[in-house]
């Protein structure tokens, strides 16, 4: 099953995230299979490829909590399936 989750980047005290697209049973830090977004809390800024984002998420992919909540907040669940808001 693959996962959509965040990969922590960056140095200690300035961390930032890619949002990648990795098999459930890898590590945090593991090979994944394609890097499908980059986000920073500190200054709150937030890159997607939604097309890729979509098509691992039309094949079955999950998203965590936190990747979900990044999605609801850009509106790419809405491009996905405008009457479902949550995922299985």
């Amino acid at each position: 099953m693959v996962k959509l989750r965040l990969k922590r980047c960056g140095r200690k005290q300035r961390v930032v995230y890619r949002i990648v697209a990795i098999d459930v049973r890898s590590r945090r830090e593991g090979k994944d299979l394609q890097k499908v977004g980059f986000y920073d809390p500190i200054k709150n800024q937030t890159y997607l490829n939604v097309p890729a984002i979509l098509y691992f998420l039309e094949k079955g992919a999950q998203p965590t909590e936190t990747v979900q909540d990044i999605l609801k907040r850009v509106g790419v669940v809405k491009e996905l399936h405008p009457n479902q808001t949550k995922f299985n």
